[in-house]
């Protein structure tokens, strides 16, 4: 019993061990395309202000390697998936990826990283507005009020952002409301038909869609901008090793989520916010302010107190699930004493 005892406390600690080395991971590379992005950006770093071009050379550096990964070196097996589906599931998700991304790289020029990371606190007020909205969470009072805690905080912050930029706001809370609105959609037109797609199979087929939905704005935004820039020239090893980053997000995205859960995921990215926020004030020298930290910090008590919300109620579905089963064998234990009780009387009068 003492063995069994140890080697399940190993397994738990080696469970615990995997678990937080998945979130060092993902906040690691999270906060590493965050930065580097920034910098590649913002026109006092490097100064190459195309969110567009920069989101469209991750996707197509994506797309190459899923393509390679999944149909030459076979390294995965491809999702059965008809012509339909794509069209109707996989394109939609895609469009609004590529939006989220491109107008999330695009706030980067005109507001701090620390205010983008508060203003994305918004986001489990966009999912779970949306997800209302589409009837695939049921509205209650407390929880809205949990939103409306979390949207004061942010109001808080924007109030005491010190390089407030009306159009970065208004790109930022764009870029949530799409992102959001893919997350629900992942739920309702994926998950929902049964298919679970892996890190790669998820590029594979999600990055090519995004790659050729934002070639139309680029065309008419960006492209005659950079064909007088005759000046410009690619710069592989910035390009390559941002890229190269952004693969890496996306896998490490899926492996965390996979690996633990997506509420594992969000309490880590809380964790993350208050890195980049101490990062954004200490080494870019970007200014935060009193009234900035006093709004984040009742939006993060907002998000933390949902995320606990969200955790007791797996709990309780996990209760209600096993409480079936549990029913199910005390039911087969009362059948088997009374087919026994039978067997033994049998015995008895057959004596």
């Amino acid at each position: 019993m003492g063995g069994m005892g140890g080697a399940l406390s190993d397994g738990i600690i080696k469970k615990i061990v995997l678990s937080y080395t998945y979130v060092a991971i993902w906040i690691f590379l999270s906060f590493t395309v965050i930065v580097y992005n920034k910098y590649i950006l913002d026109k006092k770093l490097y100064n190459w202000p195309f969110p567009i071009s920069l989101t469209m050379i991750h996707m197509t550096f994506c797309s190459a390697l899923a393509f390679l990964l999944v149909r030459v070196f076979k390294a995965v097996e491809p999702v059965q998936m008809s012509r339909a589906l794509y069209l109707n599931s996989v394109v939609p998700i895609g469009i609004l990826y590529s939006l989220s991304l491109w107008l999330s790289n695009s706030a980067y020029i005109y507001l701090s990283v620390s205010f983008i990371q508060m203003l994305k606190a918004l986001m489990p007020v966009a999912v779970y507005s949306i997800g209302v909205a589409l009837k695939r969470d049921q509205f209650k009072s407390n929880t809205m009020l949990n939103m409306v805690s979390i949207s004061l905080g942010v109001a808080i912050a924007a109030y005491g952002e010190a390089r407030f930029d009306l159009w970065g706001v208004i790109l930022q809370l764009g870029a949530v409301c799409f992102e959001a609105t893919r997350l629900v959609l992942i739920q309702i037109l994926l998950n929902s038909k049964g298919i679970q797609l892996n890190p790669i199979t998820s590029l594979y087929y999600v990055a090519p869609c995004c790659l050729l939905s934002l070639t139309i704005p680029w065309l008419f935004v960006e492209f005659p901008v950079l064909r007088e820039k005759s000046s410009f020239h690619f710069d592989f090893l910035v390009f390559g090793t941002n890229s190269v980053c952004a693969f890496a997000l996306n896998l490490a995205v899926f492996l965390l989520v996979g690996k633990t859960s997506a509420l594992t995921m969000n309490v880590a990215g809380v964790v993350k916010d208050w890195l980049l926020i101490a990062f954004s004030w200490s080494v870019i020298k970007d200014t935060v302010t009193p009234v900035n930290l006093i709004g984040y910090i009742l939006a993060f008590l907002g998000v933390a107190y949902y995320n606990h919300s969200k955790l007791q109620a797996l709990k309780a579905k996990e209760a209600q699930k096993k409480a079936p089963e549990a029913d199910d064998e005390e039911s087969g234990k009362l059948l088997e004493e009374r087919e026994g009780e039978s067997m033994g009387k049998k015995g008895e009068s057959q004596d």
